[in-house]
Formats: structure tokens, C-alpha cells, sequence
């Protein structure tokens, strides 16, 4: 952990945000389990620092665009885990009234402009957003997660270096747990780092432990000052793991075993408890918060499983856009 000295409550609510990401996933993946859930759900459990570091260093009137793997992304900048249950359940009182499901959860209000099921396809869309707010001069700056496979995308490649000739204020954020589906990233890219890839388009580049929760604040705090100030874009790259497979119930063979026994060594909640405890926080007020947590995901499966889902009449609600009062429906 960072040796700099940080307030005792800015370290408990980073813990919070841990623990409250990693009791909804594991909600989640029971729920799923179970048959709950239609579709299927990606869970990032283990990659809860890397989340909550990056938006720990956003301010609430900052963006971010996230991926299929997205719980936590949307969890740490501020969804509330009955509205995300509920989207996950299909039921009418979440994010998306139940249309969205597990990847595509949105809140503009919340700077979360949508999780997306296609590799890569957050890219563009923070680069856009960043674009308006350069025009509009708002000063918000949007946050890109993506994950390492997604750096061999095209979008990747292009986007960036539309960023960094506009000096777009985003800050591109690669989750990298070293697998792309069941594809180790280092049998398909020849850079050590993804970080690596920023000199070719001039901007900075920086390779985190994304299992350090302040490593990543700090980095991404870095780069988000950078562009608000109008120098544009960097790449920040959190070394994570993914302790699930690609999916709730790919039991991940691909994988060697030392894999998950360097997750769990490394894991950011159990490292980051102990480091709360040297700082002085008290175990009792760490136990409070952790009772805290469970009794919050016990209310958001309530919430959830109690809700209504959508009336069948609701099908095409919000999903044609209107211009000028005529529907594009013809």
C-alpha cells in the first residue's frame, strides 16, 4: 500500500465500495445459480480495487462508460444495489426497467453512460463524450474501462488516437485480468504491458497493481487532473485477476493453477482490511461496516425478487427515439 497518509474515512468508504461490489456479485452469481436470472451474467470478482480506485478520483459530475463485466464499474461510481438487482432480475424498477439486464445497466444521472455487451465498444463512446464536454466546456472528464482483449480491438486503436489529437479530456482505463475469454493475453500481443501502446500516440502510459485500491486512485487522480486541465487523454492499466471465468459457470480449465493461487494472494479485500487496521481503524467499526454491506445486498435481493417485472405492453417503450414529435417507426 501507499506510503502517502490518507483521511481514516476516505479509506473506510474505499473499503465499503470493495465490499459492497464483491457481496452483490456474489448475491448475483447465487441468484444465478439458482436460475433467477435469464441470460447469463460476467462476474469481476476480484477486480474490485481496480473499480473503485478509478471512480474514487472522479467527481460525481464525471462519466464513465463500462463493459459486459461491468457490476462494479457502475456500482463504484454510484449505482444503488436495488436498482442494479432489480435490472439483473428484469423487473421493472431497475436502472433499465428490467430491459437492460446484467450488461447494459445506464444512468446518465450518474455519469454512468452505459455498460456495453461488444468487446471494445466503450472506447468510442468516451471519446465522444469527452469530445462534447470539450465543446460544451463543462469540465467533466469520462473514464473508459475496457479489458486487455479489447486493446487488440480496432476501436481501441482508432479512438485513442482521436483522443490524443483533440486532446479530449478521457482517461482510458484497461482492466487487464490477462485472459480474453479463455485467451492468455500474452499468446496475442507482443508488448509486455498494454500501457506500452500510449508512446505511439503521445500520451502518458502507466501500469498499476490493480489489486492496490490507493495505487490506482493516485494513478487515475493523476491522469484525471491532467485532463481537466486540457492535455488530454491518458492510459492507465491495472494488473487484476478474475477470480470466476469468462462467465457465471465457466469453470475456467484453461487456466493454470497458479493463476488463482496468485489471485488469492494477491486479493485486494482481505490486503486492504489489514491495511485499515495499521492505519488505526478499529476492528469493531470494520465489522460495523461489513454488517452494513450484508444487510444492504440482503435488502436489494428482497427488493428485487419482490418487484413487478414490466408489463408485456411496455415491449417498445424507450426504445425508438422520437424527432420532432414523429416516430422513426414507420
Amino acid at each position: 500500500m501507499a506510503k502517502k497518509k490518507y483521511e481514516k474515512s476516505f479509506l473506510v468508504e474505499l473499503y465499503r465500495r470493495m465490499l459492497r461490489i464483491r457481496k452483490f456479485e456474489e448475491q448475483a452469481k447465487e441468484c444465478f445459480t439458482k436460475g433467477m436470472l435469464a441470460g447469463n451474467i460476467h462476474l469481476a470478482i476480484g477486480q474490485e480495487a481496480a473499480e473503485v480506485g478509478a471512480c474514487a478520483a472522479l467527481t460525481d459530475r464525471d462519466y464513465i462508460t463500462g463493459t459486459h463485466r461491468g457490476h462494479g464499474q457502475c456500482i463504484a461510481k454510484g449505482a444503488k444495489t436495488d436498482k442494479m438487482m432489480a435490472e439483473l432480475f428484469g423487473k421493472k424498477t431497475g436502472y433499465c426497467q428490467g430491459k437492460g439486464g446484467s450488461m447494459h445497466i445506464v444512468d446518465a444521472s450518474l455519469g454512468i453512460l452505459g455498460a456495453n455487451g461488444i468487446v471494445g465498444a466503450g472506447i468510442p463512446i468516451a471519446t465522444g463524450a469527452a469530445y462534447a464536454s470539450k465543446t460544451w466546456g463543462d469540465d467533466a472528464v469520462t473514464l473508459c474501462f475496457f479489458g486487455d482483449a479489447a486493446a487488440n480491438q480496432g476501436t481501441f486503436h482508432e479512438a485513442i488516437n482521436m483522443g490524443a489529437a483533440w486532446d479530449l479530456p478521457v482517461i482510458y482505463l484497461c482492466e487487464n485480468n490477462k485472459y480474453g475469454v479463455s485467451t492468455d493475453i500474452s499468446r496475442v500481443t507482443n508488448n509486455e504491458h498494454i500501457s506500452e501502446r500510449a508512446a505511439a500516440y503521445n500520451i502518458p502510459g502507466v501500469t498499476v497493481d490493480g489489486n492496490d485500491v490507493l495505487a490506482v486512485y493516485e494513478a487515475v487522480k493523476t491522469a484525471v487532473e491532467r485532463a481537466r486541465r486540457g492535455e488530454g487523454p491518458s492510459l492507465v492499466e491495472c494488473i487484476t485477476y478474475r477470480h470466476e471465468g469468462h462467465y457465471c459457470g465457466d469453470q475456467a480449465g484453461y487456466r493454470p493453477g497458479e493463476y488463482m493461487e496468485e489471485a488469492l494472494a494477491h486479493e485486494a479485500l482481505p490486503t486492504f482490511r489489514k491495511y485499515l487496521l495499521e492505519q488505526g481503524v478499529k476492528e469493531e467499526e470494520i465489522v460495523k461496516v461489513e454488517e452494513e454491506i450484508t444487510q444492504e445486498i440482503a435488502h436489494a435481493y428482497k427488493f428485487a425478487d419482490e418487484s413487478e417485472y414490466p408489463d408485456p405492453s411496455e415491449a417498445f417503450t424507450d426504445v425508438y427515439s422520437m424527432d420532432n414529435e414523429r416516430s422513426v417507426l414507420r
